[in-house]
């Protein structure tokens, strides 16, 4: 079903309840959680106009009415701001409110992410489209994203992002059984299992956030029925897209090497936050000097 257009729209699923940092979100959505001084959607949103997707689609839920706001123009503080001649942080709310257009449609039930995309249908159509998790920041520095795009372009199938992690750790993650493509710098994807015990995963490569997918997966997701969790779940159609042939199936992978953190995990917010906050060009270096005399 692939169209030959180019890719223009993505997807971020944002209706998660985010309870592994209750009480802190409680009231505010994970995905506004302050990466220094930056909300972790935002990264993610900047992630994807840079790879040239200029159609995003957001999925949010109950209580999440503050993506929206942050997104938006706000008058008021931006008068007060060039009032003050505060020209960086002027320019910097000017600037989230810039990088639309970015639609909302409300996910309604946590019925899963296989449920949030499908969401998406009515909005996407026919042609191939990303989708980021907002849990997964990638360092702006990266072109993980760009590289799927154009691997989708080739096969006409969908793109997956794996991570090689300690074959320990693989339970935690979805994990691919794959084999290499000759010549080419991806891989095919054959399986794909949701948490596997440890033992008995095929591969220490572990699925993340980012996925390019063909339209089919629409259809897919339809007759999937709910699995782990009671939940629709993405993984499950991208098997069943991985085994299938025809006009969309096919499913590969690129392996991402690069840095990236897990903004849904407490120690890896934190390495996130101190991590980016070290390169800041404003408090870097101070943030370092006094890191290491706190850690001695």
């Amino acid at each position: 079903m692939t169209t030959g257009k180019a890719i223009t729209k993505a997807v971020i699923p944002a209706a998660g309840l985010g309870t592994r940092f209750l009480p802190a979100t409680k009231a505010m959505p994970k995905e506004m959680l302050p990466v220094v001084d930056r909300p972790a959607i935002q990264y993610v949103v900047e992630e994807a106009i840079d790879a040239g997707l200029t159609d995003l689609l957001m999925i949010t839920g109950r209580n999440k009415r503050s993506l929206e706001d942050h997104f938006d123009r706000e008058p008021g503080l931006e008068s007060a701001l060039e009032k003050k001649g505060d020209k960086d942080r002027l320019a910097a709310i000017e600037h989230a409110s810039e990088l639309g257009p970015i639609h909302y449609v409300r996910q309604g039930e946590a019925k899963g992410l296989g449920h949030a995309v499908l969401c998406a249908k009515k909005h996407v159509g026919a042609e191939p489209f990303a989708v980021l998790l907002g849990d997964d920041l990638i360092d702006e520095a990266e072109t993980l994203l760009s590289r799927m795009i154009e691997v989708q372009e080739k096969t006409g199938g969908s793109v997956i992002a794996l991570i090689e992690v300690d074959p320990s750790q693989i339970s935690a993650y979805g994990c691919a059984d794959i084999t290499s493509v000759e010549g080419e710098d991806y891989v095919r994807v054959h399986s794909l299992v949701e948490k596997p015990a440890v033992g008995e995963a095929p591969s220490n490569l572990a699925v993340i956030g980012r996925y390019v997918l063909n339209p089919s997966v629409f259809g897919v997701l339809e007759a999937t029925e709910p699995g782990r969790g009671g939940e629709i779940q993405l993984t499950d159609a991208l098997q069943t897209l991985a085994v299938g042939d025809g006009e969309g199936a096919g499913v590969y992978g690129v392996i991402f090497k690069g840095r990236r953190f897990d903004t849904g995990d407490k120690l890896s917010y934190l390495k996130a936050v101190i991590t980016l906050a070290s390169e800041r060009v404003e408090f870097g270096e101070d943030l370092k000097t006094w890191l290491k005399d706190f850690v001695s």
